[in-house]
């Protein structure tokens, strides 16, 4: 068994003792994040001007705050345990986190694309002058590349330290902000180059820019509201990336038909956040009854095979109706 969980209840307590650890890891890692992100909007916005590739680059890094965030609300509402009102706990406040960031990416994203194809279909060219600093006059890109320069590093190193995390925490509201992360360099070095181009007379390449960046927010919200939807509407669990089905949804249906008095066995398997709800529908050998320890036997089996199958229910059934068995 993959650790040794604390109880059945909230969805902190249903962690094993490492992935409580690596959660409390990545809460904290959030927090520096924030940190971060404030020095960086704060400098960005400060020497943005009227380029409209850096005003692009601040309004994504202030809209990285948003699943940092959503993540810290969450991992706070999942300490609430089971109740009649919620009787399955608030585990899917992960995914909730999910679809609020991925909405909130989709929107702005969208926005500044279209108001970026504006301004250059419009030949609006964004002028950068000089600006004094230190009693020098300077032309302003000059700060604005140094401003990216210094961004790009911490946004990729926490990225790739996050994404280490959403894979051993199960959770794709981390892997979202970390890919995302991750892929900050495009932003970078888009934004960097919008601001050079002007600077040798390519008017519009700011303007370029800047839809190239509004692009990468687009593509990032669209993938976090499909995935978001997929798992709050009981799609089938994927992996924390979902790039396949997760390989525990084919593991259950391996082992619970070798237990020797089951004849038939299918399973439901889906994503409530760091953990499964498994709905095993099992048929009984032939004239064999099975008793509530049979029954508690197979989820202990279940249960026992990784620490995110946490909400296991066992079905005793005469036959496997279609629904029990959905298509591949």
């Amino acid at each position: 068994m993959a650790g040794q969980k604390f109880t059945a209840g909230s969805g902190r307590d249903a962690l094993p003792q490492e992935q409580h650890e690596i959660l409390q890891k990545a809460i904290r890692l959030q927090w520096v994040t924030l940190g971060a992100l404030v020095v960086i909007i704060t400098m960005i916005g400060l020497v943005a001007g009227q380029s409209q590739a850096m005003r692009v680059a601040w309004i994504e890094d202030m809209l990285a705050l948003l699943p940092a965030i959503a993540f810290l609300v969450a991992t706070r509402v999942i300490r609430v345990g089971p109740s009649r009102q919620h009787p399955y706990g608030h585990h899917r406040a992960i995914g909730v986190a999910h679809l609020v960031a991925g909405v909130a990416l989709l929107f702005m994203g969208s926005f500044l694309l279209i108001d970026s194809t504006i301004s250059l279909v419009m030949v609006d060219k964004a002028p950068i002058g000089i600006m004094v600093l230190f009693g020098q006059a300077v032309w302003a890109g000059w700060p604005m590349i140094i401003a990216m320069l210094i961004a790009i590093p911490p946004m990729v190193i926490l990225g790739r330290m996050k994404l280490k995390l959403a894979e051993q925490l199960h959770d794709k509201v981390l892997y979202a902000d970390a890919d995302m992360m991750k892929a900050d360099w495009l932003t970078g070095v888009a934004t960097i180059v919008g601001v050079l181009g002007v600077g040798i007379g390519w008017w519009w390449a700011d303007a370029t820019a800047a839809i190239v960046v509004s692009a990468t927010i687009v593509k990032d919200g669209w993938d976090n509201v499909k995935n978001a939807i997929m798992g709050l509407t009981d799609a089938r669990a994927m992996h924390f990336d979902d790039r396949a089905p997760h390989e525990l949804t084919y593991e259950v249906e391996r082992e619970v038909p070798e237990v020797p008095w089951v004849l038939e066995a299918r399973a439901r398997v889906r994503d409530e956040g760091h953990v499964f709800h498994v709905e095993m529908f099992v048929v009984p050998m032939p004239g064999f009854t099975p008793t509530t320890a049979h029954l508690k036997a197979v989820r202990q089996l279940i249960e026992g095979l990784d620490w995110k199958l946490h909400d296991v229910v066992v079905v005793l059934v005469d036959e496997l109706r279609p629904e029990q068995v959905p298509a591949e």
